[in-house]
């Protein structure tokens, strides 16, 4: 058996890593992290170095992690900040710190890649060489992100400390069509919907819903545009490109979903999704003009749309966003977990760690107070 650390995912062959992903989850695939290196989206520049885990069997990749050395806490989406300034505080460094997750996407996935069968092997062993990577070049800490709910029950029985978050996800629950979705929603809520939907259409606005083999390197470049400028009024600078759109739409071209807005024949809007085989992942949106309701239509609607029609179980739209539940979107506990290499800072955090997992509970709770679906007799 070989360790190997890959400064380069390139370095391992990539039907040996796809080999390992479960549910065709696009942001896992060799062809997404690779091209997040090679359009430098990731690097020195961006503070993501990748340092990314390969445990070799005769040849044979048997398990992986995909895994970043951090000189920031930007496009984690599990905010950490206060932990970095305690460190600052008192004189400690927090960075370089190690973290396991795909680069600015906060959707939930594999970060133990193995077969089901060799977990009980590979998930230790993996968890092992993560924390020994972070010993040798001192890092403060290595963490792991929006893992997957099976791998939760190794995380919470490993000894590290585990913080709780919400997401708001949307499950088809085998519906013949959006009609009948919306036959499961409470009146004021179905009313609600129909109306946003009604403005878009009665402003004139039309869509067109392309994947990686119809949508041309023009409709990118516009999309790209909608991306960027949604970047720079709200959080600075983009960290993905138009070569890296055009590149993953070519190699992933079946799991890219765009969805384009037009206006009097000008494109005006655009939403990017990815799926998988079970899930829809909401990620980019931006617009050029402002129409009321078009951003539920194009981000929200229009992908539970094609939830509906692909069969697809689950649609994870984004991080964040209360205003999602009264648009069907259900409030989902997600899951991180976190090893610190300094004993007097893992016990003041694993105490912020279970005070916030307790307020996430509640939180939790009363969302659920808030559901929109009719309830049933």
């Amino acid at each position: 058996m070989k360790i190997e650390i890959h400064q380069q995912i390139k370095e391992i062959p990539a039907e040996l890593w796809n080999s390992l992903v479960e549910a065709n989850n696009p942001f896992l695939r060799h062809e997404f992290l690779n091209a997040l290196e090679v359009h430098q989206c990731v690097g020195e520049e961006s503070g993501w170095i990748p340092c990314h885990i390969a445990i070799f069997e005769d040849d044979m990749l048997k398990a992986a992690m995909p895994m970043y050395q951090k000189y920031n806490s930007q496009g984690e989406f599990v905010f950490d900040h206060s932990w970095a300034n305690a460190y600052h505080e008192n004189g400690i460094h927090y960075y370089p710190k190690l973290v396991s997750a795909v680069p600015y996407t906060p959707t939930l996935g594999q970060r133990f890649l193995c077969k089901p069968e060799d977990q009980d092997q590979f998930f230790p062993l993996l968890l092992q060489s993560a924390i020994q990577v972070a010993k040798q070049i001192d890092a403060s800490s290595v963490h792991c992100l929006f893992s997957t709910e099976p791998q939760h029950p190794f995380l919470e029985q490993s000894g590290l400390l585990i913080r709780h978050d919400c997401q708001y996800h949307w499950p088809n629950r085998d519906y013949k069509n959006f009609d009948d979705f919306l036959s499961q929603l409470s009146s004021r809520k179905r009313k609600n919907i129909k109306q946003e939907r009604r403005k878009v259409e009665q402003a004139g606005v039309t869509f067109r819903l392309l994947d990686g083999h119809t949508a041309s390197e023009q409709d990118w470049a516009r999309f790209n545009e909608f991306y960027s400028r949604t970047f720079h009024e709200k959080w600075n600078t983009p960290k993905f490109n138009l070569d890296f759109f055009i590149n993953i739409a070519r190699q992933l071209p079946d799991q890219t979903f765009l969805v384009l807005a037009d206006h009097d024949e000008q494109c005006v809007a655009g939403a990017l999704m990815y799926r998988s085989d079970t899930h829809l992942y909401g990620r980019h949106w931006g617009s050029s003009h402002h129409f009321d309701s078009l951003h539920f239509e194009a981000c929200y609607y229009q992908g539970i749309e094609y939830c509906i029609r692909e069969k697809l179980s689950i649609f994870e739209p984004g991080a964040q966003g209360q205003h999602k539940i009264s648009r069907g979107f259900i409030p989902t506990r997600t899951l991180s977990a976190h090893w610190i290499a300094d004993p007097r800072f893992e016990q003041a955090i694993d105490q912020f760690c279970t005070e916030e997992r307790q307020a996430m509970k509640h939180q939790i709770a009363h969302l659920q107070t808030t559901m929109p679906y009719r309830k049933e007799p």
